[in-house]
């Protein structure tokens, strides 16, 4: 197991390079970032990405960026986690779909948050600190600091602070 840590942080560090190469100022990769096999970032003309220190991606998660997604220190992501910060335009009639553009906006993920496995985030998200997205779960709001997202329903601070055992 501590062979493929190894190899893992080692091709990360390579591609953390490349995409510096490849993507100049429109990509921050502070310390400690790594992932697995199958991550991917694609960041359009004017988009930007920024990751804060220590951050995780799971094996087979994409970061897609058009205009703005960040995502703070000490966060960690599940496998096949996707985040998009642009969706298809589909609502102009006898034009393909394909020929339509884009509406963008930005992500932003907080510090200190776990994004579980099939996690789709998408544009307009904005999911505080120390919050806990759960596995399979579509993002497209505002989720408050200290949340638990469950099948898209929130759970309040109470519950969070029972698991943390906070509560007396």
């Amino acid at each position: 197991m501590l062979i493929f840590k190894v190899i893992y942080h080692c091709i990360a560090m390579i591609k953390k390079i490349l995409l510096k190469i490849i993507y100049g100022r429109k990509v921050d990769i502070q310390k400690g970032v790594t992932w697995r096999k199958g991550f991917s970032m694609m960041i359009g003309k004017t988009g930007k990405v920024s990751i804060g220190e220590n951050c995780f991606f799971n094996n087979y998660c994409s970061i897609n960026s058009l205009n703005n997604i960040y995502i703070g220190s000490n966060t960690i992501m599940g496998e096949n986690v996707k985040v998009y910060d642009h969706n298809h335009r589909f609502n102009i009639e006898n034009t393909l779909i394909s020929e339509q553009g884009f509406s963008v906006g930005e992500v932003s993920i907080g510090e200190n948050c776990w994004i579980g496995s099939n996690v789709i985030i998408l544009k307009d998200a904005k999911i505080g600190n120390n919050c806990v997205i759960a596995a399979g779960s579509v993002i497209n709001d505002v989720i408050p600091d200290n949340s638990i997202v469950r099948n898209n329903t929130k759970i309040d601070i109470e519950r969070i602070n029972f698991i943390k055992g906070n509560v007396e």
